[in-house]
């Protein structure tokens, strides 16, 4: 192969292809790297899930409380319901532990700490048919004042560009977030933590059907890391076939 008789066009071509071939590289590592932090991730979570509960963070940590490195772990708080500010969030339950399952609504209660701040409290699924009574605190049955609870931290979901508008008139949220969830409850629960609790499964057949979290971290990271590491080999070897081949018809053009 006779590199000199190349075209300047040939040799900017080149450099683009060995870009590409980098920028995959790149990506490769990238997502090996996040391999390396979900995997840390899920034995964090597995060395807390089980552990002894902790005392919820306090309201003045709110601000600066670094959510994840809290998830699933046991708390315990102290405080009153406030079943009247109760709000549903949309969900479909696929795989559920309890007997029901399908369309429904995760039920969302403020629960007012003992010297202030609120924590909202998932109790759990009900089906559809339950939204609205649900949505108006009648599943509670009377307030029992102030009580401690256990649960597991949570910490809020994202909205999507498509996710729709709250439902205020009827108390229908579609994520799990409590900033989102705060501007249906009564200003004076404020300040509203930066995260949820689910409680865990109730007795038989109670309402909500509490005892609904799923531990699951999605972990392909190592897979789309092999995919762009091929991508980078291929972009390269099947650039010094396109060089060999252009400068090989070079040589033999009279």
């Amino acid at each position: 192969m006779n590199l000199r008789a190349l075209r300047w066009t040939d040799w900017v071509f080149a450099v683009l292809m060995l870009g590409l071939a980098g920028v995959c590289f790149y990506l490769g590592n990238w997502q090996m790297s996040r391999l390396a932090e979900k995997e840390a991730l899920i034995a964090a979570v597995d060395s807390r899930i089980d552990a002894a509960p902790i005392p919820v963070p306090a309201p003045s940590t709110w601000d600066s409380l670094k959510v994840e490195d809290l998830v699933y772990q046991p708390v315990e708080l102290t405080g009153t319901y406030r079943y009247t500010q109760t709000t549903t969030v949309f969900t479909s339950l696929a795989d559920p532990k309890g007997p029901l399952g399908g369309p429904g609504y995760w039920v969302m209660t403020p629960f007012e700490l003992v010297g202030g701040g609120t924590v909202f409290i998932n109790r759990g699924f009900v089906p559809q048919q339950y939204q609205e009574v649900a949505a108006v605190g009648d599943l509670h049955g009377d307030d029992p004042g102030p009580v401690t609870i256990t649960g597991l931290f949570r910490a809020p979901e994202s909205a999507g560009m498509m996710t729709p508008e709250a439902d205020m008139s009827n108390r229908i949220e579609w994520v799990r977030d409590p900033k989102r969830l705060a501007a249906m409850v009564d200003p004076s629960l404020a300040p509203i933590a930066p995260f949820f609790i689910d409680l865990p499964a109730g007795a038989a057949g109670d309402l909500p059907q509490s005892g609904e979290t799923t531990v699951s971290f999605p972990n392909n990271h190592f897979g789309y890391a092999l995919t762009w590491y091929g991508f980078a080999i291929i972009a390269i070897v099947m650039l010094g076939f396109w060089l060999w081949s252009r400068g090989k018809r070079s040589t033999i053009e009279p």
